[in-house]
């Protein structure tokens, strides 16, 4: 059985799908947890309840807007949706420190594929575990934000925030 729980934060509402074992499969700056449910794997799906017990990630997540920039670090995540590469970019991505975005070219180039920037902007669309993998550092060449799947007033945000407490 997953666990979820939305979380009033100064970006709006994070609801964050966690497991039994507290690693989140499903996060997202949305109060409805149906926004989610297809970002799951299938094969790591199962039935939802709502559940103000969502383990540590609720400290991690107060302790990030508070001003902690590394708290989501510590957050296990568990997500299965896509290849090796895909695996390794997101492994990556978790690396992207805050305060230090990257370019897709950049975050191809540390994913091991330099000349797969697609394949590496793909990795930013599919990742079910905003904000503890971190797809709002990936930017355009040109600095400007590209996309993010919860809005670019959540990603600016998120990016402004990480830069205040550099």
């Amino acid at each position: 059985m997953l666990k979820y729980r939305t979380l009033d934060t100064q970006a709006g509402p994070l609801t964050v799908v966690v497991t039994g074992t507290g690693a989140v499969r499903a996060a997202g700056f949305t109060a409805d947890v149906a926004d989610l449910t297809d970002l799951i794997h299938p094969s790591l799906r199962e039935p939802l309840e709502p559940n103000d017990d969502v383990g540590p990630v609720t400290d991690h997540v107060r302790s990030y807007f508070d001003g902690d920039r590394s708290a989501l670090e510590a957050v296990v995540v568990e997500q299965h949706n896509g290849g090796e590469y895909m695996r390794h970019a997101w492994q990556v991505m978790r690396e992207i420190k805050p305060g230090a975005p990257v370019t897709y070219s950049e975050f191809a180039r540390l994913s091991g594929r330099p000349a797969a920037i697609r394949a590496a902007a793909s990795a930013c669309a599919r990742n079910a575990v905003a904000p503890f993998t971190p797809c709002h550092r990936v930017l355009r060449l040109d600095g400007s934000l590209g996309g993010y799947r919860w809005g670019l007033s959540v990603k600016r945000f998120l990016l402004d925030h990480e830069a205040a407490l550099a």
